[in-house]
C-alpha cells in the first residue's frame, strides 16, 4: 500500500520535472507544491497532476536525493560561523540537528540541495549582524522559516503539510538580521545564480507573452 508521504514525494518530484521542463510557470509552480506539501488525502495530490503533460517515454521521478533520512551519523549540534570574511556550506554534506549560523561583517550561505538531513524537523537559528545569509533549498523539503529584521531584511517562508511527518526530513529556520539579511531561495539542483536568473527571466517573459529571443513567432502572429 503506497503511503501519503510517499504520493506527495512523487507529486513533488513530478512537478520539479515539469517546471524544469518550462510546463509550469515560477508562480504555479510554488502554488502547487503549496498545496502539495499541504494535502491531506492522495486526491488532492492527483489532481494537481491532472493537467500535467504525458510523457509516455518518462518515467515520474523519484524522490530527489536532498531528502535522504539519516537514522545515524549526525550530530546534536553544529555552528557555522563568518567573521569578517565568508562560509559556505554545500554539495553532500551532512547537517546537524540544530544548526546555529552567525554572520557578522562577512557572508554565509547554505546549500541544502544535497545536504544529507535527519528524520524529522532541522532547526537552523541564524543570526546576521551586518552580514548576510544566504540559504538555498530544493523544491521537495518543507521549509518553515521565520524571524525578525532591524534594519534590514529575514524572508518568511511556510511550505510544511499540516500533519507533519516525524520521518521526513524539514527545516525550520529561525533569528534575527541587524542590518543585514537573511534570504532564502528555491533552485533545482545544479542550478546556479545565473541559471536561476535565466529561468525567471524566461517565465516573466512567458508570463507577459513575449516570446523568448530567437524563437519563431507564434501562428497567430504571422
Amino acid at each position: 500500500m503506497v503511503s501519503l508521504r510517499d504520493e506527495r514525494e512523487r507529486a513533488i518530484a513530478a512537478l520539479s520535472d515539469f517546471f524544469a521542463q518550462g510546463d509550469l510557470d515560477l508562480d504555479e509552480f510554488e502554488r502547487r507544491l503549496a498545496l502539495a506539501h499541504r494535502a491531506t488525502s492522495t486526491e488532492e495530490l492527483t489532481a494537481l497532476l491532472a493537467d500535467a503533460p504525458e510523457r509516455k517515454d518518462e518515467a515520474v521521478p523519484a524522490p530527489l536525493p536532498q531528502t535522504t533520512a539519516l537514522a545515524r551519523g549526525v550530530r546534536p549540534k553544529q555552528w557555522v560561523v563568518a567573521l569578517l570574511g565568508g562560509a559556505r556550506r554545500g554539495g553532500t554534506w551532512t547537517c546537524a540537528r540544530k544548526l546555529r549560523v552567525l554572520a557578522m561583517m562577512g557572508g554565509v550561505e547554505l546549500d541544502f540541495r544535497e545536504a544529507r538531513l535527519g528524520p524529522g524537523v532541522t532547526e537552523v537559528w541564524v543570526v546576521a549582524m551586518m552580514g548576510g545569509v544566504q540559504i538555498i533549498v530544493p523544491p521537495g523539503l518543507p521549509v518553515e522559516a521565520t524571524g525578525l529584521g532591524l534594519m534590514g531584511g529575514f524572508d518568511a517562508i511556510d511550505r510544511t503539510p499540516p500533519v507533519p511527518d516525524p520521518e521526513r526530513p524539514a527545516l525550520r529556520i529561525r533569528g534575527f538580521a541587524l542590518m543585514g539579511g537573511v534570504e532564502v531561495k528555491t533552485r533545482l539542483l545544479g542550478e546556479g545564480f545565473r541559471g536561476a536568473r535565466r529561468r525567471l527571466e524566461r517565465e516573466a517573459r512567458r508570463g507577459r507573452g513575449e516570446a523568448a529571443p530567437g524563437a519563431l513567432p507564434r501562428p497567430e502572429e504571422v
